[in-house]
């Protein structure tokens, strides 16, 4: 059988799926899945499968597949149970003039939009539509509308947005739609379920049928079931105090009353055991204030009780009305957030984000991996519509033959140049600057909490950060969709275009080109020859044994990060790097970027560092478990050592004569490596 792994949160469905041709083989019970993840690589794009009832996507280099949503089932006492091909469970249908229709849909008379009709689980229930009119000067409804229309969607005073209702009315609901607000109380449907079998909770409107039966074998044309009772077709009876329906062709058809809407408070509302509706009790006067926690309020005078929830005094009686958020559903690139004072969440945009770590190693804006080991200076991106700033970055080869790392950054914004160079040295329009450092109305530059970073922060909403040795990140908000250009892509949201060359022509299936399109300062700039980089550029790898510290990073050192973030591309990234490394603690570089994502991810790791011994900076300082064996068996590096300023690597050439030094242990466990693989 093939498996898939599960993570259920909130009914939600979230697994990988295994592209094989048997993938329709895959057996569901109870909605779980086993087995193992499927990495993708098309970040953000819908990912095809031959299964029914889920729609998946690639994200975080694994295919999450959530499943359809389902029609609420609440209100059935009746159902039928999803079969082998079928998504849901469904509530039984209804019959209305010759069709079927589905549980949960409601429509209005076309002649008379304030007759008002719903279908629950084999009952139609018919009853009136009342409005409630909160605003003093209303518009009359038009053709196909039932209530008056109050402009502006305000309600005791507060904006509403989507729906609200009374909290002395839970029934009256309150709709916003293009600035225009309807309030309107429905009757609630007849259940099928015995009034012992029905629960309403405290602030909802309509009772609901609190177990399910699995739909019985009956004749549809013949029988309706109301509470215990078993009805035929053509046959009258009472559902409750407020219903009467007769029996169509197995389908309930009943009229019920609307109740009036209530001036009192939920507490102060009485109903004897025969009468259909609530009542307010008769009051000798009518008040001109309203007191609530010793404060007075003046007829028609609105509060606010929090952020969802206002109300209005009216003839006395207190009024409150509180907005119902609706749900949102959050695409792949957007995060939930509740905005300051406002009531209901929405789902943000999250910033752009671009990272280039190690051997340069890219991710774009839009997720798209690759590397680029040119020796130069390019644009990393910038604003190619508007010209509001640009990033550029210069590799150094640092005397390897095919290899490079990041030198330096440079960002440049209106007349501000500011230069990001190795050891966290920064200067600004030339000048080198000590930390904090605030450029009023232009730009922040500080350290990170840990130290570890320096962060560059600009009023356009752009977010620098570096590390110091070869880690960027550059973050931008949403406003400069469609408007970048460089090796960080075009951030338009689509994975598959981001190769774009300067003369505009897509060039995924050619990196070098793409990359070199993207060269400034000619040939002056480059610390090795164009011609040297394209004839070294498919170099083999010959240090394969020093893969066995990239295995690190899918090991339990980066705790419940990989469940959720495929490591795979950071893997592939280290072993790269890995092959031209002179003091053989590359596998850092990868490590960091990948932490540092896990992290972005709202990803709590344990100390990663102090496992693999990767600190800050630790690779500039040539500090690595085997480094005291590397400078005894190449004493020629001790000389290059005694210079601080000096970059100790060793020529290609004379590391072929030397014999490699033994690894002295796998950072990780502190013993032995674990065998060694090619």
């Amino acid at each position: 059988m093939i498996a898939v792994s599960v993570k259920m949160s909130l009914g939600l469905v979230l697994f990988s799926v295994i592209f094989l041709s048997s993938i329709s083989r895959l057996a569901a019970a109870d909605s779980v899945l086993f087995g193992i993840r499927e990495p993708c690589m098309n970040e953000g794009e819908e990912v095809k499968i031959d299964m029914a009832c889920f729609k998946c996507i690639c994200k975080n280099g694994f295919v999450e597949c959530e499943q359809e949503s389902c029609p609420a089932v609440d209100d059935c006492y009746f159902y039928n149970k999803k079969t082998p091909g079928r998504c849901c469970d469904r509530c039984i249908g209804c019959l209305h003039k010759g069709q079927m229709i589905d549980s949960g849909t409601e429509w209005t008379d076309p002649d008379n939009p304030c007759d008002h009709f719903k279908c629950v689980s084999g009952v139609i229930t018919r009853s009136q539509i009342k409005c409630y009119t909160p605003c003093a000067n209303p518009l009359l409804p038009k053709n196909g509308q039932c209530c008056p229309v109050c402009l502006g969607c305000q309600l005791n005073g507060q904006q509403v947005t989507g729906e609200a209702t009374l909290s002395e009315d839970p029934c009256v609901k309150c709709t916003c739609d293009g600035q225009k607000l309807t309030c309107q109380k429905k009757s609630c449907p007849v259940l099928q379920c015995p009034a012992s079998k029905q629960i309403r909770y405290p602030g909802e409107c309509c009772a609901r049928c609190k177990e399910r039966r699995e739909e019985v074998k009956r004749n549809l044309q013949t029988h309706c079931i109301i509470g215990k009772a078993v009805h035929l077709h053509g046959k009258t009876y009472p559902a409750d105090q407020c219903a009467t329906c007769e029996c169509r062709n197995g389908t309930s058809y009943c009229e019920k009353n609307t109740c009036p809407l209530l001036e009192c408070a939920v507490e102060d509302q009485t109903q004897g055991l025969a009468d259909c509706c609530p009542s307010c009790p008769m009051q000798a006067e009518v008040k001109s204030t309203c007191s609530v926690r010793g404060k007075v309020y003046q007829n028609g005078e609105t509060w606010s009780l929090s952020a969802c929830a206002s109300c209005e005094c009216r003839s006395g009686e207190v009024r409150c009305a509180k907005i119902q958020c609706p749900k949102p559903k959050c695409k792949p690139n957007e995060t939930l957030v509740t905005p300051k004072e406002e009531c209901c969440p929405k789902c943000v945009e999250s910033p752009g984000v671009c990272t280039v770590f190690g051997d340069p190693h890219y991710k774009t804006f839009d997720g798209n991996f690759y590397s680029f080991q040119g020796s130069c200076k390019y644009r990393l991106t910038g604003d190619c519509k508007d010209h509001t700033f640009s990033i550029r970055v210069t590799n150094d080869a640092r005397l390897t033959k095919s290899s490079s790392w990041t030198k330096t950054v440079t960002l440049k914004l209106a007349n501000i140049k500011v230069n990001l160079g190795q050891k966290m040295r920064i200067k600004v329009n030339g000048t080198k600057i000590d930390l904090p450092y605030k450029l009023e109305n232009m730009l922040d530059v500080y350290k990170s909490e840990e130290g570890t970073e320096v962060i560059v922060a600009t009023e356009l909403g752009i977010k620098l950060t570096w590390d110091g040795n070869n880690f960027i990140q550059v973050e931008v908000p949403t406003i400069y969709k469609n408007k970048l250009c460089g090796l960080c892509g075009n951030y338009n949201g689509v994975f598959r275009d981001d190769l774009v060359s300067r003369t505009g022509v897509n060039m995924t299936d050619n990196v070098w080109k793409f990359a070199q399109s993207w060269a400034v300062g000619g040939e002056k700039v480059c610390t090795r020859p164009r011609k040297k980089e394209l004839a070294a550029k498919n170099a083999q790898c010959k240090t394969k044994k020093f893969f066995t510290f990239c295995k690190i990073l899918k090991t339990d050192v980066f705790g419940s990060c990989n469940s959720q973030l495929n490591p795979e591309h950071y893997f592939e990234s280290c072993k790269f790097d890995m092959c031209e490394c002179p003091h053989k603690q590359c596998y850092c570089d990868s490590l960091a970027a990948y932490a540092h994502e896990c992290q972005r991810q709202g990803i709590r790791l344990p100390n990663w560092r102090r496992e693999t011994n990767c600190y800050p900076n630790a690779t500039n300082a040539l500090i690595s478990p085997h480094h005291h064996l590397l400078m005894q068996q190449q004493p020629q590096l001790r000389g290059r050592q005694q210079n601080k300023n000096a970059i100790v690597r060793p020529s290609q050439r004379h590391r072929k004569k030397q014999r490699r030094p033994k690894l002295l242990a796998d950072p990780v466990s502190r013993k032995a490596p674990p065998p060694l693989y090619s």
